[in-house]
């Protein structure tokens, strides 16, 4: 029995059936995890799970844990996903609610965070005057490079529609001390999203739009590790990049 999944549930009344919705899984499936020594669920219901039940994957399954704990420079990464569309909404909604200092979004367009993250802007204000610092890179849609881009992915929503949908969304936000807009096109093909001391890292393939490109969910444990070299490339295109609004017109994030 695996009593510790048991209490939790109880505690926090979520039924065997609400967790089996939750996961996408039968029923008996979490009858078992709870009643089978060591019936340990995938990675990904574990980490719903414990979203759900507000508890510490060492908590619920500490063998499984001790098993994924690493020591080797690969000790920072999470997670993995062949396509970027397989990394659960859950687990983004989880990284941004749970940021307190530092908020980047390093995407081309950024467009797919305001159809899947609900009241986005709005949370991004609350963000910012909590003083957590937000930006966001983007791609310029008027460039020559955006352009090029458009061609090789041939898609009918093209790059500068869904960066135009990215600007208008920030222009409601506009002036909120905290959060910055700039234009880029060091990261046209590797996104980078950072949460305090998470990050979701997307290279980009030729040819391919970003939600079928590989994902890398990454956390810091150390000193120039992966992920410190992730942020010290973002802080350079920032740096080099150039205000959405203009001088004075973004939130000076």
């Amino acid at each position: 029995m695996n009593e510790a999944l048991r209490h939790a549930m109880a505690k926090t009344r979520v039924s065997d059936r609400q967790l089996a919705e939750r996961c996408g899984v039968d029923i008996k499936t979490v009858g078992r995890w709870i009643t089978e020594p060591g019936r340990v669920p995938r990675a990904r219901h574990r980490w719903l799970i414990c979203e759900e039940l507000g508890e510490e994957e060492t908590t619920l399954w500490p063998a499984a844990a001790s098993r994924a704990i690493k020591v080797g420079p690969d000790r920072e990464v999470v997670s993995v996903y062949p396509y970027r569309s397989n990394c659960p909404t859950s687990l983004w909604s989880s990284l941004i609610s749970k940021a307190e200092e530092e908020l980047t979004f390093a995407g081309y367009t950024n467009y797919f965070l305001w159809l899947e993250q609900s009241q986005f802007g709005e949370l991004l204000r609350k963000k910012a005057r909590n003083g957590c610092r937000v930006r966001f890179i983007i791609g310029d849609p008027d460039s020559a490079l955006t352009r090029e881009r458009e061609a090789q992915e041939n898609v009918p929503l093209t790059l500068a529609t869904r960066i135009r949908v990215t600007l208008s969304e920030l222009e409601k936000v506009r002036g909120e001390l905290g959060i910055g807009a700039r234009y880029s096109e060091g990261h046209s093909h590797l996104s980078v999203f950072r949460f305090d001391h998470d990050m979701i890292v997307t290279p980009l393939l030729t040819h391919r739009v970003g939600h079928d490109a590989p994902t890398l969910h990454l956390r810091r444990h150390q000193n120039d590790g992966i992920f410190d070299r992730f942020a010290s490339h973002v802080e350079e295109i920032w740096s080099r990049g150039t205000d959405v609004w203009g001088e004075g017109g973004h939130g000076e994030a």
